[in-house]
């Protein structure tokens, strides 16, 4: 099939590569401008461009779709299929409307939930039990399109967003691949989304990080994990920030909220005597370390709580 690809992040990677290796014609890809990256603020392309670039595909990077000229270069590929992954903007009516076989997007959850900008984050803050990743047609609201095909995946109990990013963006790629074929065949059926199913994924931001100790460890728990590896879950300790990348949730124990319990391990009382143990932190201005040699270098004072 002829087909556009618009995507931006690593996520999208796969997706474009797995469209080329099934033998697709990519005839433009088009991604986000260049950013300035580090401390030398250099302009780096995005990961989609990279690749587009090493398979000698016309790259484009408009601002926006919603001029004339940028719908007309669009049209002007004759795409059959336009195939988007986390591309970043919005597509006009008259870009979704373009080709025969419609704008096919992938998305990390099995909608109609989580729809929206981190739906691999918040299944896991969330505690989700498993998740796993959409083809839909592209219509002009937001991820509210007809599902095409779904493929599930568990999530493990101390699998941060991270790491399951990488297992949805394999799945995705597999099951785009299936979507294409499937439509190319005409053997696939459109399923409308149930609207009353439907939640939405808010963009991350740095003020989700402080942790409440007054919610259980396994809450705890589950946002440590939802953000790693950014923006990374944190509370204060001793006066200064403590970054906590990695936890596991112990048998009950009595304690005050954020108390740091006596022992070894860095153990933390939560809400209702539940305990985390933090495995990895990182202190202000420090290196990330094991949570217990850490407490020997930083040992609590009686009393001490985590939040004050």
């Amino acid at each position: 099939m002829r087909i556009v690809f618009m995507g931006t992040p690593d996520f999208a990677v796969p997706c474009l590569q797995a469209l080329l290796d099934a033998g697709h014609q990519i005839c433009g890809v088009f991604t986000q401008p260049d950013k300035p990256k580090g401390r030398g603020y250099t302009l780096t392309p995005p990961p989609v461009k990279e690749l587009a670039l090493k398979r000698g595909l016309p790259v484009y990077q408009p601002d926006t779709l919603r001029t004339p000229e940028a719908q007309e270069l669009v049209a002007s590929l004759q795409p059959e299929a336009i195939v988007v992954v986390a591309y970043g903007k919005l597509l006009p009516k008259a870009v979704l409307t373009l080709p025969p076989y419609g704008c096919i997007n992938v998305h990390g959850s099995l909608l109609p939930k989580y729809r929206g900008a981190a739906p691999i984050q918040w299944a896991v803050i969330n505690g989700e039990p498993v998740t796993g990743v959409t083809t839909m047609y592209m219509d002009e609201g937001l991820d509210t399109g007809d599902i095409l095909l779904t493929a599930e995946t568990a999530i493990g109990e101390n699998e941060t967003s991270g790491e399951l990013f990488d297992r949805l963006c394999i799945l995705g790629a597999q099951v785009l691949v299936d979507t294409i074929q499937g439509l190319s065949a005409g053997t696939l059926t459109r399923i409308p989304q149930e609207e009353s199913k439907s939640s939405y994924a808010s963009m991350l931001s740095r003020e989700l990080s402080q942790i409440d100790w007054n919610c259980s460890a396994q809450e705890i728990h589950n946002l440590v994990r939802g953000l790693s590896p950014w923006p990374t879950a944190s509370s204060q300790y001793l006066g200064k920030r403590l970054k906590i990348h990695q936890t596991e949730v112990l048998p009950d124990a009595p304690g005050a909220p954020g108390q740091v319990l006596g022992g070894k391990d860095f153990l933390v009382s939560c809400s209702g005597n539940t305990v985390l143990r933090l495995v990895t932190v990182q202190y202000e201005g420090g290196k990330r370390m094991n949570g217990s040699d850490f407490l020997r270098g930083h040992p609590a004072l009686p009393d001490t709580k985590l939040g004050e």
